[in-house]
């Protein structure tokens, strides 16, 4: 035991300690949610004193940085919009959202789109988003479907298990600098600075684990299960808050070697018009770019969109709501101000 305690320990144990609680006394905000992987209902969300909230990027949640008040300005309609890397979009004021508030107020209706949507965000994690979202008094939102990341969802889930649980394996998590330690491994932080072999083979084992997931049929099945339960769930929610909602569905570019490219929503379409009612509202992104010459100049990939494909997407989205919902939402609030 002596050997233990010997100066070289002590001071790196009194540093250690020193440098874990500098971090929970002056990085709350990094801490609090830190290894919950977007499980956790508040992360990601910082609220001052005088009603400002601040969209950081904490707590396995990417948010593109924005800043607005907790209760939206008189006669503005705050619009909501919830997904994954599609509607995040390759950069702020190219993605759609932004798109969406630019041609709105473009229309005369005074607006404020926030983009809440997160890369390899499947529905549970989008609805702890909109479940705190909803606090801060949305008039319409739009949540953007796509059933690709249930299986992030699911990894994420048993990370921040492992992590909060009391197993004596997991003790070590329990402090901020070890954990944060290992988990630049798993987000693969200072990822250029490893040698390429240990690179590869992280990576070639990530995608054995996503393709041995989804060649499960029985897997497969039942996270599109889960999916739609919880799509249904969020849309409930929504509509408990009487609120409208937008579903933009989600569209994946196919390129054949005859008859050129085309559109496929696969079964998202089928089960998204079985949400549909009053109060909410359909876009699929196949009848929106299908009727276009030049579809692929629309997609980077099979599933993301340019910068042109996100302006067509939002202007798609901006007669939608011209349509159906500007008298709906104005109306109300310009009779409040008289």
């Amino acid at each position: 035991m002596k050997k233990l305690l010997t100066p070289a320990f002590l001071l790196a144990l009194g540093l250690l300690l020193a440098a874990e609680a500098g971090v929970r006394l002056l990085l709350p905000d990094d801490v609090s949610g830190r290894f919950s992987y977007g499980y956790h209902p508040d992360a990601g969300f910082v609220e001052s004193k005088d009603g400002t909230v601040r969209l950081v990027r904490a707590g396995g949640r990417r948010f593109l940085p924005q800043t607005f008040s907790r209760q939206p300005e008189t006669a503005t309609w705050r619009i909501l919009v919830l997904g994954d890397s599609v509607p995040r979009g390759p950069f702020f004021q190219a993605a759609y959202p932004w798109r969406l508030q630019e041609t709105l107020q473009q229309k005369g209706t005074k607006t404020e789109v926030l983009n809440l949507a997160v890369a390899g965000y499947g529905a549970r994690r989008n609805q702890l988003v909109l479940r705190k979202a909803l606090e801060y008094n949305p008039h319409l939102v739009i949540l953007h479907l796509n059933d690709s990341n249930e299986y992030e969802d699911e990894r994420e889930y048993r990370r921040r298990q492992d992590f909060h649980s009391w197993h004596p394996r997991h003790w070590p998590m329990k402090s901020y600098i070890f954990a944060r330690a290992y988990e630049i491994k798993t987000e693969k932080i200072f990822w250029k600075l490893l040698p390429d072999k240990i690179r590869r083979q992280s990576a070639v084992n990530d995608a054995e684990a996503e393709l041995r997931a989804s060649l499960n049929e029985a897997q497969v099945q039942l996270w599109r299960e889960q999916f739609w339960q919880t799509t249904r769930e969020s849309a409930a929610l929504v509509r408990q808050q009487g609120l409208p909602l937008v579903l933009v569905i989600q569209g994946v570019l196919q390129c054949q070697e005859s008859g050129g490219p085309s559109i496929s929503d696969q079964e998202l379409a089928v089960m998204a018009h079985s949400l549909q009612g009053p109060g909410v509202y359909l876009l699929s992104m196949k009848q929106v770019f299908s009727p276009l010459a030049a579809i692929t100049q629309c997609y980077a990939d099979s599933a993301h969109l340019t910068p042109y494909g996100h302006l067509v997407l939002a202007q798609a989205l901006a007669e939608l709501v011209d349509k159906h919902l500007v008298q709906k939402l104005v109306m109300p609030q310009k009779a409040a101000m008289k």
